[in-house]
C-alpha cells in the first residue's frame, strides 16, 4: 500500500521543531509529557532508570526535532536518535548542543537502522510506525538494536472510526482542518491487536497496552480548536491546553511497552 502521507513535510518545516507557531510543535507541550509520564513510570516498573548517566542506552527511532531522545537524555541514558529528515537531523544535534546535552542523531530510516546489533537496552517508536510503509521491517530492524530482554516503547493512532473522523477533520476538510498537509493516512494506522502480532513475529513481546488521548474537557477542546481556527493560540498552547495523557480510551492513540525476546 502507498501512503497518501506528505512525510517530506519535515524537510520543508525541519528547522521548525521548536518553533512555538510549528503545527510540528503539537508532538511536543503536553504529548511528550503524557508519553514520558508513562514510559518513566514503565521503566521504574521493570528497574530499567539508569542508576548513573550514561548508564543505559537508548535508541529513539523517527526522532524528528528531539524531544523525546532529550527526555530520555535528562533520565540518564545514552541516547541515538535517528530519522530521515537531515534537516530535522540538524535541528535536534543543534537544539541538543545548546541545551548542552550529549545526543547522538544519525540520519536513517526506521528500516535500516545505521546501528549495530544488540546495541540498546530501549528503544522507542512514537508516532513513527503509521509513516512507514513496511512496519515489519521497522519492527525487525527494532528487534535486531535490542539487546536480548531489551524494552520497546510505541505509540501510534489506532485504526478506528473515531481516528478516521478525527483525521479527516483536522487535515482533509477544508472548514475544519488545523494543518493544510496530508499528515496522516488512516489505512496505516495499526490497531493493537495487529501490533502485537507483528511484533511477536520478530521476536518482541507486547506486555502491555494503554489509552493516549487529550484528557481536557469537550468544552475546553472546543474552545482550543476555535482559538487555533481564529489564531489567537498557537500550535504550542493547543497541544498544552489538550492535555495529552493516559486515557482509558485507546479508541484515538494507544502506547505500551514490549520486550525483546
Amino acid at each position: 500500500m502507498t501512503l497518501a502521507v506528505d512525510n517530506t513535510i519535515y524537510d520543508r518545516l525541519g528547522t521548525t521543531w521548536w518553533n512555538d507557531e510549528s503545527p510540528l510543535v503539537l508532538l511536543h507541550g503536553s504529548m511528550t509529557a503524557g508519553r514520558m509520564r508513562y514510559f518513566r513510570d514503565v521503566l521504574a516498573r521493570l528497574g530499567r532508570l539508569p542508576a548513573v548517566a550514561g548508564g543505559s542506552t537508548a535508541l529513539d527511532i523517527g526522532s524528528g526535532g528531539g524531544f523525546l531522545a532529550e527526555e530520555f537524555c535528562r533520565l540518564g541514558f545514552t541516547v541515538t536518535g535517528v530519522d530521515p529528515s537531515g534537516v530535522s537531523v540538524e535541528t535536534a544535534q543543534a537544539h541538543a548542543f545548546a541545551g548542552g546535552m550529549d545526543i547522538t542523531y544519525r540520519v536513517g530510516t526506521g528500516e535500516h537502522l545505521p546501528v549495530d546489533d544488540a546495541s540498546y537496552a530501549m528503544a522507542c517508536c512514537s508516532d513513527v510506525l503509521e509513516h512507514v510503509d513496511d512496519v515489519d521491517a521497522v519492527l525487525a530492524e527494532t528487534a535486531r538494536a535490542l539487546r536480548p530482554g531489551g524494552i520497546f516503547f510505541f505509540d501510534t493512532p489506532n485504526r478506528t472510526l473515531a481516528s478516521k473522523v478525527v483525521t479527516k477533520a483536522t487535515q482533509n476538510w477544508r472548514l475544519t482542518r488545523v494543518v493544510d498537509f496530508a499528515g496522516h493516512d488512516w489505512r496505516a494506522f495499526l490497531p493493537p491487536s495487529e501490533l502485537k502480532g507483528r511484533a511477536a513475529e520478530q521476536g518482541m513481546t507486547v506486555e502491555e497496552v494503554v489509552g493516549l488521548g487529550p484528557r481536557a474537557s469537550i468544552r475546553t477542546a472546543l474552545a482550543t480548536y476555535a482559538g487555533l481556527r481564529r489564531g489567537t493560540l498557537t500550535y504550542r498552547q493547543v497541544s498544552e491546553r489538550m492535555d495529552m495523557g493516559r486515557t482509558r480510551s485507546s479508541a484515538l492513540f494507544y502506547m505500551g511497552y514490549a520486550v525483546r525476546r
